[in-house]
């Protein structure tokens, strides 16, 4: 997945504001049923948030976790939310126009 610029983290943020967490990382922490979860997700829908119910300390070790794993990006995190996006491979799919990446609108 190629590096995000700043400008495209922060118009994913603007488009996952008014989103519901789609996954929760539990006290049983990154277990595989949660990296399939959050896998199915982003093939489903690109942008997601994930709420992690963990310590500050151990909230910021997640994301590097999660991102090698599910190969996604992470464009900000919000006190227990995460916010994930992962362009679909398939351009027909795509749900999520990203200025600055050739996409048209739409």
């Amino acid at each position: 997945m190629g590096e995000l610029k700043g400008s495209q983290r922060k118009y994913l943020r603007g488009v996952a504001h008014g989103y519901k967490p789609l996954v929760q990382i539990g006290k049983e922490g990154l277990s595989e049923s949660v990296v399939r979860a959050i896998d199915t997700a982003l093939e489903a829908h690109e942008l997601i948030k994930v709420k992690i119910a963990a310590e500050r300390d151990d909230r910021e070790q997640f994301v590097p976790l999660i991102e090698a794993r599910v190969n996604c990006a992470c464009v900000g995190t919000v006190g227990r939310m995460a916010i994930l996006y992962r362009e679909h491979p398939d351009p027909e799919k795509r749900k999520i126009a990203v200025p600055g990446t050739g996409e048209r609108e739409g």
